[in-house]
C-alpha cells in the first residue's frame, strides 16, 4: 500500500537558492520564469503524490474489509483526519496564493486570465516581479505570521492523530511500547512539512515571516507556497504510508519515470565546466540504486544512494552556442521486476566573455546634463564590474546594478570608458559637446508677422532647446531691442535677462501695425556654460 517517496525535496531547496541569489544580481526576466517553471514543478508533484496516495488509501480499505484484518480498523479513521488536515491546509494556502495573484494582477477579487499574460510564449502572473503585495500581504498584514501558525498547527494535528493510533492500539497491533515510541519519534522529528524558527534569529528581521517574504518579487513566493503544499503532500504520505504498513499491506507501485536536471548553470563561459545532478522524476527510497539506470547521451553514469546522480562535461575549446543533454531514465520494482522507462532533453548554452557599454541616450556626452551608461559583461556579475572614466573632466555614480551616470564639464573627443570584470578588459571612446545652441522665441515664433495685441502682452525671449534627449533648460541672459517705427528713427534699448523691463518694456508696448521689432545680439546661456553664448537674432513686422 507504500507510495513512493517525494525525492526531489533537496533538489528543488538548492535550485530556488540558486534563483534566489540570481534575482539578487538584478538578472533576466528568463530567471524569473524559471521560479514559475519551479512552481509548476511544485505542483505537479504534489498531484502525481497525491494521485499515488488515493490509490494507496483505496487498497488500505479494502484490506480493513477483511475480518482478518479487522483489529486494524482504527487505521481507517486516523487516515482521514489526516487527509482532512492537509486537505485544510492546502486549500489555505490556495486561498492565499489566489489573494497574492489578484492582488498582483487585476484586482477584482478572482483570479482569472486579467492577472496573468504571456511571456515568451507561456503564460504567467502580471505582477510577476511585484515586491510591494507580497510584502504589504505577508509581513505587514501579518498573512505570513498566519500562515506559519497553520502550518505549525497542521503538522501538529497530523503527529497528533498518528499518535493518538499507536498510543490506543499499538499493542493490539503486536508493538512494544519502545516501538510505539519510536515510531512517533522518528514520524514528529522526519516530516518534510517543517518551520525553520532559528535562521531568521540570526538575521536582522524581525520575524520568520520578514526573514522569507520581505522584497521578495510575487514569481519567488509563488514556489514557496506551492513546496508547502508538496511537503504537506509528502508528510502526508509518509503518515499513511507508516499506517499502511501497521496492516501489513506494503507494497511499491511505480507510475511514470523522467530524469530531472538540476544543474549549476544553465549558460556558461567557454572553459568554465558543464555541473549537474540528474535524479528520477518519481522516486522510493525502498529502491537500490541498482535498480536505477540513468544516461546521458547514451552513456549510463552512477547512481547514488539518494537516487541522484552527477555529471560533468568540459566546455573548454569546443563550439560555442546550444548544447542538448538527451537524458535516459530505467528503474526496476524490486517487487515485480517490472522495468519503467522514461526520458526527457536539457539544453545549456556555452557563451564567451564579452563587455557591453552603451551610453543610454546618445554616443556623446554632454557638459552640463546627466548622461546615463550601462554596462554589463557576460559571464561576470554587477559586482564583479570595475569601472572608470578619463578625459573630459569626467566623473562616475552608480545608480544601479548596470547603470552609471557620467558628468563632464569640458569639450573633447577622447574621453573614454573603461571596464574590468574578472579577466576581460574594454574600454569604449564617447565625444564630449556643450548642448547645442537654443532658439530664441517670442511667444512660440522666431520671427514674421504678429498681431499688434499677441505682441504686446508678450513678456519677453525664451531660449528653447529642440531635438535634445535630456533633461536642461538655457536662460536668455540679455539682447538689444530695436525699434523701427514709419517715418521715424530706429530706436534702441538694451535688455538684460529674458523678459522685457525699463526702456525695452515700454518700446513693446508703444508698438502699432506697420512697426518692425529688432531682437539682436540675443545670448544664452545653457547649464555647463562657463559664459553666455550668441544666439539666432528675431525680426517682426506689427500687423
Amino acid at each position: 500500500m507504500s507510495i513512493p517517496k517525494e525525492p526531489r525535496q533537496l533538489m528543488i531547496n538548492l535550485m530556488y537558492l540558486v534563483l534566489t541569489a540570481l534575482l539578487a544580481l538584478n538578472v533576466s526576466a528568463e530567471v524569473m520564469n524559471a521560479f514559475i517553471t519551479l512552481d509548476e514543478g511544485n505542483k505537479a508533484s504534489a498531484a502525481t503524490v497525491n494521485s499515488q496516495l488515493d490509490q494507496t488509501v483505496k487498497g488500505l480499505k479494502d484490506l480493513l474489509n477483511d475480518e482478518s484484518k479487522a483489529k486494524y480498523r482504527a487505521i481507517s479513521p486516523a487516515v482521514d483526519e489526516v487527509r482532512a488536515e492537509v486537505v485544510a491546509l492546502n486549500e489555505y494556502v490556495e486561498k492565499l496564493r489566489n489573494e497574492i495573484l489578484d492582488a498582483s494582477g487585476n484586482m477584482n477579487g478572482q483570479v482569472d486570465e486579467g492577472d496573468f499574460k504571456e511571456e515568451y510564449g507561456k503564460k504567467v502572473p502580471k505582477g510577476i516581479k511585484n515586491k510591494d503585495i507580497t510584502t504589504r500581504m505577508l509581513v505587514d498584514e501579518k498573512k505570513g505570521a498566519e500562515l506559519k501558525a497553520k502550518l505549525v498547527e497542521a503538522k501538529q494535528k497530523m503527529i497528533d492523530a498518528y499518535t493518538k493510533l499507536l498510543n490506543e492500539n499499538g499493542e493490539k497491533f503486536g508493538l512494544r511500547k519502545e516501538e510505539v515510541e519510536n515510531r512517533i519519534k522518528n514520524i514528529a522529528n522526519n516530516l518534510p512539512l517543517n518551520i525553520d524558527d532559528e535562521t531568521w534569529k540570526k538575521s536582522d528581521k524581525k520575524s520568520w515571516e520578514d526573514f522569507k517574504f520581505r522584497q521578495m518579487p510575487v514569481a519567488a513566493v509563488l514556489p514557496l507556497l506551492s513546496q508547502m503544499e508538496a511537503d504537506a503532500k509528502s508528510s502526508e504520505a509518509s503518515l499513511v504510508n507508516s499506517m499502511a504498513e501497521l496492516a501489513g499491506g506494503r507494497t511499491i507501485e511505480f507510475d511514470a519515470f523522467f530524469p530531472v536536471v538540476s544543474a549549476k548553470k544553465s549558460y556558461l563561459i567557454s572553459g568554465e565546466p558543464f555541473e549537474a545532478e540528474i535524479s528520477v522524476g518519481t522516486y522510493s527510497s525502498q529502491i537500490n540504486p541498482s535498480d536505477i539506470g540513468i544516461f546521458v547521451n547514451g552513456s549510463k553514469i552512477s547512481v547514488g544512494n539518494d537516487g541522484k546522480a552527477k555529471y560533468s562535461a568540459s566546455t573548454a575549446g569546443g563550439s560555442l552556442g546550444e548544447k542538448t543533454l538527451k537524458l535516459d531514465a530505467q528503474v526496476r520494482n524490486p517487487l515485480t521486476g517490472e522495468v519503467s522507462k522514461g526520458s526527457s532533453t536539457f539544453t545549456y548554452e556555452v557563451g564567451q566573455r564579452s563587455v557591453a557599454i552603451s551610453a543610454d541616450k546618445m554616443n556623446v556626452f554632454y557638459i552640463g546634463v546627466d548622461n546615463p551608461i550601462s554596462v554589463s559583461a557576460a559571464g561576470s556579475s554587477s559586482n564583479d564590474l570595475q569601472v572608470g572614466i578619463s578625459g573630459g573632466g569626467g566623473q562616475l555614480t552608480k545608480t544601479g546594478s548596470n547603470t552609471w551616470n557620467v558628468k563632464v564639464t569640458s569639450v573633447t573627443d577622447d574621453c573614454k570608458i573603461s571596464v574590468s570584470a574578472k579577466e576581460m578588459k574594454a574600454s569604449k571612446q564617447f565625444r564630449v559637446k556643450r548642448i547645442p545652441d537654443p532658439v530664441a522665441k517670442l511667444g512660440n515664433k522666431e520671427d514674421g508677422e504678429m498681431g499688434n495685441g499677441e505682441f504686446k502682452v508678450q513678456k519677453g525671449l525664451i531660449a528653447w532647446l529642440e531635438n535634445f534627449d535630456f533633461e536642461a533648460r538655457c536662460e536668455i541672459q540679455g539682447f538689444n531691442l530695436v525699434k523701427v517705427a514709419k517715418r521715424e528713427d530706429p530706436v534702441e534699448s538694451p535688455n538684460s535677462g529674458g523678459s522685457f523691463n525699463g526702456k525695452a518694456q515700454n518700446l513693446v508696448t508703444s508698438a502699432k501695425p506697420g512697426d518692425i521689432y529688432y531682437f539682436q545680439e540675443v545670448k544664452a546661456r545653457c547649464p555647463g556654460d562657463a559664459a553666455g553664448r550668441k544666439i539666432n537674432s528675431l525680426v517682426f513686422r506689427i500687423k
